[in-house]
């Protein structure tokens, strides 16, 4: 069982892989990242798509080490839960042998970040016991923005993300374990070295994570990005974006910040090598890959 990690300054990040997403899941979540589109783009073969435009996306976590806490951002999609997305549906991974195999036992987890509460970013928040769902990391705070939460504790929601809600987001605020902070514009520290900064669009209230000094350290990406193709064509959104402009005009924001400088990007659903820097290429960007070390 091995975990690729990097080295952002004295921080070690680690991939948790979970489940690589099928292939349909490209053409579902980024309906305009069309084959055509995806092929003219040749960087992206053969990490990032296939030979046909194919994109190729992941789930995992990503466990750190910083200011003395263990840190796990984002929990992905879960084993065993009732999911209206046959691939996220009653999934049976060994996504926690994983994580305790690169050294983050559930119960030593001090902080968990949660970019915005999707389904497929919140899955492993609890764990099913003969008691019901309860938290799989029950000595942590689960962090999310204030916003994040307002937003949906006011939505209308469907039957599929009640669903969610109640068996990963509601135990662990029964629990209370979740803690709802204010990221302001120019985002908030929660320890020594890791920082939220609000990249909304996707969602009212979702976080990207900096993890270092700015312009030397990392970025984890949340769905602010989902996919690197996204870094050639800046204006292709998610069919799940809350508010598609602002959720364009967040990414172009980024991107730019980022092109150029040693950051490194650690995107959410990048498939491997999931790491690299964004780089100008004309009037848009690509991203240069930087393959994480593996270790047992």
């Amino acid at each position: 069982m091995q975990t690729p990690s990097w080295t952002v300054g004295d921080t070690t990040v680690h991939r948790i892989d979970e489940t690589l997403l099928p292939p349909a899941t490209g053409p579902w979540l980024l309906p305009g990242a069309t084959p055509d589109v995806v092929t003219r783009e040749r960087w992206l073969h053969p990490d990032f798509a296939d030979e046909d435009g194919v994109l190729r996306l992941d789930s995992h976590s990503f466990a750190l080490t910083t200011g003395g806490l263990r840190v796990l951002v984002d929990t992905g999609i879960g084993n065993g839960k009732t999911r209206a997305n046959p691939a996220w549906h009653d999934l049976r991974t060994d996504y926690l042998e994983r994580l305790t195999a690169a050294g983050f036992p559930p119960d030593t987890v001090d902080l968990v970040i949660l970019t915005h509460l999707h389904t497929d970013h919140v899955g492993w928040n609890t764990r099913r016991t003969d008691a019901g769902w309860v938290p799989t990391f029950p000595n942590a705070r689960y962090v999310v923005s204030r916003a994040e939460r307002e937003f949906w504790a006011g939505y209308a929601m469907d039957e599929p993300r009640r669903q969610m809600f109640r068996d990963s987001v509601d135990p662990v605020e029964d629990a209370g374990l979740l803690d709802a902070v204010d990221v302001p514009a120019e985002g908030t520290d929660l320890a020594p070295g890791l920082r939220l900064l609000p990249t909304p669009g996707h969602t009212p209230g979702h976080v990207t994570v900096r993890v270092g000094e700015p312009g030397a350290g990392a970025i984890v990406t949340g769905d602010c990005v989902h996919h690197p193709v996204q870094l050639a064509r800046p204006a292709l959104g998610s069919c799940v974006d809350i508010d598609p402009a602002r959720a364009e005009s967040t990414r172009r924001s980024l991107l730019a910040s980022l092109a150029g400088t040693d950051t490194l990007v650690l995107g959410t659903h990048f498939p491997p090598p999931t790491a690299g820097r964004v780089v100008h290429q004309g009037d848009a960007y690509r991203l240069t890959p930087v393959p994480g070390r593996f270790v047992r």
